[in-house]
C-alpha cells in the first residue's frame, strides 16, 4: 500500500510538473528584459510594488486558507439564471473613422479611436484559468472569436492574470496584430507564444507610445498584482489612457481604489469615457479591486464624462452575486456628473454621442429554479484572481 501511495503521489507530482510546462503558463522575464525591469523605480527587492502599500489579502490570511474557504462557502447567485443577452456587431464593417467603444464582456474591449483599432485584454476561449472549464464564462457571453476581429493596430494587455491574458485568444490573434502594448515583463509571455520582439512595446508606468497625428497610448499606474502560477509580481500591471486630438479615454485594468485616480485626472484634465474595475470585489481582498461605490468615486476623480463598468458580467471570481456590481453602480451613479453606460455585450458605444443611453438589461434576467443548483456548482469552481 505504501508503494502504491508513493507511486500515485509521484505520478500526480510529475503530471502537475509536466502540465505547468505548457506554453500557456508563459515565461518569466530573464536576461536583458530582467535587467531593464530591475532598473524600474517601481521594482524593489524581487518584484514590482504598488505606489502605496497593497496587501493582496486582508489581515493575516493566506491564499491557501482563502482557497479552502471558497471551496466550502456558499456564493450568492454567482451565475445568471438564463444566458446573458448580447449583440454580435460586425466589427470588421465598422467605419474605422468613427470613435467607437465596444464592451466584449468582463475586461475585454474593442475600441476605434482616431482611426486606430485597439483591442484590450481579449478572452474568447470560454474560461479564465489554467484548467479548462474550471472558471467558465456565463452562457451567452462569448459570441466573438478571433476570426470576428479586423486587423488590430494595438493589442493592449493590462496584466498577465488568466482572465486578462488568454493564451488561446492571443495566439489566435497573432497574425492580425500589428503592435502589442504591455507593462514591463509581460512581453516574455508573448515572445514565448510566437510574437516577434519587434512587435512588442513593453514599458513602465508614466511612459507613452506616440504614433503620430496626435494619437498616443499612455501607460499608467494601477493598484493590483501579477502572476500566472505561484511566482508573483515579476511583471507590471498597468492602466491606460488613449488620447487623440479630439478624445481621451481611460481603462483602469484591475485596480483597487487609490490616489493614482485623482492624479491621473489632474494630469489629463478629464476623460470622455472611462472603463473601470467594478466587479470581483470582496472583503477578503479590499485593496486590489474596487467596489462599485469606489468605482463611482474614481470616475469623479478622473473627471469622466461617462463611466463603463468593467470586470463584470462574464465570470464569477468573487462571492457577490453576478448582478450585484450592476445594481450597486447604478445606485452609486445617481445624481453624479458622469453618464453611466451599461450596454449589452457587443453593442457599440458612440463616444461622441452624449445622448446615447442603454437599458438595465440585467433586470430582465428573472430568478429561476435552476439558479440555486448553478450556484452550488459555481461555488465548487470558485478561484481567487
Amino acid at each position: 500500500m505504501l508503494v502504491i501511495a508513493a507511486l500515485l503521489a509521484a505520478s500526480l507530482t510529475g503530471g502537475t510538473c509536466i502540465y505547468t510546462m505548457h506554453p500557456k503558463f508563459g515565461k518569466l522575464p530573464e536576461g536583458a528584459r530582467l535587467d531593464k525591469i530591475k532598473r524600474s523605480p517601481n521594482y524593489s527587492g524581487d518584484g514590482f510594488q504598488n505606489l502605496i502599500p497593497t496587501p493582496v489579502l486582508a489581515g493575516d490570511r493566506s491564499f491557501v486558507s482563502v482557497g479552502i474557504g471558497y471551496l466550502f462557502s456558499k456564493k450568492d447567485r454567482p451565475v445568471p439564471p438564463t444566458p446573458i443577452p448580447s449583440v454580435k456587431t460586425d466589427l470588421q464593417a465598422l467605419d474605422r473613422n468613427r470613435d467607437v467603444f465596444v464592451w466584449l464582456g468582463h475586461s475585454s474591449y474593442f475600441i476605434q479611436l482616431g482611426g486606430s483599432r485597439i483591442l484590450f485584454d481579449p478572452v474568447f476561449s470560454g474560461s479564465a484559468g489554467p484548467v479548462p472549464y474550471l472558471t467558465k464564462a456565463f452562457d451567452g457571453t462569448n459570441p466573438y472569436t478571433a476570426d470576428d476581429l479586423p486587423e488590430i493596430d494595438y493589442l493592449v494587455i493590462t496584466h498577465d492574470h488568466w482572465d486578462h491574458l488568454d493564451y488561446a485568444t492571443v495566439t489566435a490573434l497573432r497574425a492580425r496584430t500589428k503592435t502589442v502594448v504591455c507593462g514591463l515583463g509581460v512581453g516574455a509571455h508573448l515572445e514565448r507564444w510566437g510574437y516577434d520582439k519587434e512587435k512588442i512595446h513593453e514599458a513602465d508606468w508614466y511612459s507613452v507610445l506616440e504614433a503620430g497625428d496626435g494619437f498616443a497610448i499612455h501607460l499608467l499606474p494601477a493598484r493590483h498584482y501579477s502572476g500566472r502560477l505561484l511566482t508573483r509580481n515579476k511583471t507590471l500591471w498597468v492602466g491606460y489612457a488613449i488620447t487623440t486630438t479630439r478624445r481621451k479615454i481611460f481603462v483602469s485594468g484591475d485596480s483597487g481604489y487609490g490616489p493614482h485616480f485623482p492624479e491621473i485626472g489632474r494630469r489629463f484634465g478629464g476623460f470622455d469615457l472611462v472603463a473601470l474595475d467594478t466587479g470581483q470585489y470582496d472583503e477578503l481582498w479590499p485593496h486590489i479591486h474596487m467596489t462599485p461605490e469606489e468605482a463611482a468615486q474614481a470616475a469623479l476623480d478622473l473627471q469622466a464624462d461617462a463611466l463603463l463598468p468593467g470586470h463584470v458580467g462574464k465570470f464569477s471570481l468573487a462571492r457577490h452575486s453576478w448582478d450585484d456590481p450592476f445594481r450597486r453602480i447604478t445606485a452609486a451613479s445617481e445624481g453624479r456628473s458622469y453618464r453611466l453606460l451599461t450596454p449589452m455585450i457587443g453593442l457599440p458605444i458612440l463616444v461622441d454621442d452624449q445622448q446615447q443611453r442603454f437599458s438595465r438589461w440585467w433586470e430582465d434576467l428573472a430568478q429561476s429554479p435552476e439558479t440555486e443548483q448553478l450556484g452550488r456548482q459555481a461555488t465548487r469552481k470558485a478561484r481567487v484572481y
